[in-house]
């Protein structure tokens, strides 16, 4: 009897250590490999970010994941450096066989990285960076945005402007913007969609700090001198905040309108700038904590703020719209190996997020790979109701989403040749 019971205790043990083996070989993940800024200036939309995306994940996985799949992201801080983050893009492919490449904060990064995806035929979703290149010029088949781009915040800066001027005449424009793909584009863009809107401007200047300049006094002292009507900027981030902040002493924001449609309206201004941040600002993002209004978007403020202790920058709404989108395209593919099948799940897919308004859903552009959304541009009043702010944007103009969108001549004269070959 004896050595029966050993005989069974044995049995029992082994058996005991197979179980997690075979459990374990039975879990099917979707792997998600992430890439953004931990540290630094940007390193609170790297922070936001990923904290949405796990966000999102929590949400997903917490209904029984998709299709059988869990969600599981990979997260490594890309310290805004394109030539590292290529090297940990390739491993995340080649090492850890991540089935996506998800995030970064800087369009330097995300041109860098789109080659990676072309290169190895691998996903990879864009969810804040947002330099036209990317869904026109550079445009590649396995390249998908879920935030808007340049193009489409210039394009409803310049309605804005439009609107402004026949309201209160003004004459003269200047910008400021970082000397890089993000910053120029932002330029072009602008004063592309106010000519093609009919406004009319004198440019009287241009000024192009470094990404992270530690002095803006210069720049600032030569706005002064130039003295145009409109100063609009194309800094983001700590940048933005840090020019804001050196130009206060010069009483810049009496002496222009400071116009910035694309990252301007980032809460991170609204929060590390308090009541100093002057009355009447006219700025936007990718997201707002006050607009739209809906029970969605209350209820992503308020699950971030609970998970986080703050209130996210817009960065953490495209990410987690990027995490939703992936769900989806893998719920209806069935399969994350599948990458073709996936570009076409990808491909008009409409995602319903926080930033929509009542009776809009967010839908990618088959043809540029582009998430298109509506917009909403305001202007920096008394807020007390997400602190430390002081500020945060009202006074509303809302621009639909079909009018803000690269017109057919433009991706035509821009576009990849991959793009240019789906429009004929």
């Amino acid at each position: 009897m004896r050595g029966k019971a050993w005989a069974l205790v044995a049995l029992a043990l082994a058996m005991a250590m197979l179980v997690p083996a075979v459990a374990g070989a039975e879990d099917k993940v979707v792997k998600i490999g992430a890439l953004y800024p931990m540290t630094g200036r940007a390193g609170l939309y790297g922070l936001d970010s990923v904290a949405a995306a796990e966000m999102a994940i929590a949400e997903i996985n917490g209904k029984g994941g998709v299709k059988g799949y869990k969600l599981e992201l990979i997260s490594t801080d890309s310290q805004a450096k394109p030539d590292y983050s290529v090297q940990v893009a390739k491993r995340y492919i080649t090492s850890d066989n991540v089935h996506f490449l998800f995030g970064v904060v800087s369009s330097g990064v995300g041109l860098a990285l789109t080659e990676v995806s072309k290169q190895y035929k691998k996903i990879f979703i864009g969810t804040d960076h947002a330099s036209t290149q990317l869904t026109v010029d550079k445009l590649q088949p396995y390249y998908f945005r879920v935030s808007n781009n340049t193009f489409q915040s210039m394009a409803a800066g310049a309605l804005d402007l439009k609107e402004r001027q026949k309201a209160k005449p003004w004459q003269t424009i200047a910008y400021i913007g970082p000397d890089y793909a993000y910053g120029h584009d932002q330029w072009n863009e602008l004063k592309y969609n106010l000519d093609r809107f009919g406004v009319k401007y004198k440019v009287v200047g241009e000024y192009w700090p470094k990404l992270a300049a530690p002095d803006y006094t210069a720049f600032i002292t030569s706005i002064i001198k130039d003295k145009p009507d409109i100063l609009i900027s194309g800094l983001w981030g700590g940048d933005t905040v840090a020019f804001i902040k050196q130009a206060l002493p010069y009483g810049l924001f009496q002496k222009t309108l400071f116009c910035s449609p694309d990252a301007g309206g980032n809460y991170e201004v609204m929060s590390a700038t308090g009541d100093e941040l002057a009355l009447g600002l006219v700025l936007s993002a990718r997201h707002h904590n006050n607009w739209p209004g809906t029970e969605a978007n209350k209820k992503f403020v308020s699950d971030f703020f609970k998970k986080t202790g703050r209130y996210p920058s817009y960065s953490a709404e495209g990410a987690y719209a990027g995490v939703y989108a992936i769900a989806q395209a893998v719920e209806k593919v069935g399969n994350p190996d599948d990458a073709e099948a996936l570009v076409k799940a990808f491909e008009g897919m409409k995602l319903k997020l926080p930033e929509d308004p009542d009776g809009f859903t967010s839908y990618i552009d088959p043809l540029t790979h582009q998430i298109v959304q509506v917009q909403a541009i305001g202007e920096t009043v008394a807020n007390k109701d997400f602190p430390p702010a002081t500020r945060m944007l009202g006074n509303w103009k809302i621009y639909k989403a079909q009018e803000i969108l690269p017109p057919p001549e433009y991706l035509k004269e821009h576009g990849s040749d991959y793009l240019k070959g789906r429009m004929k």
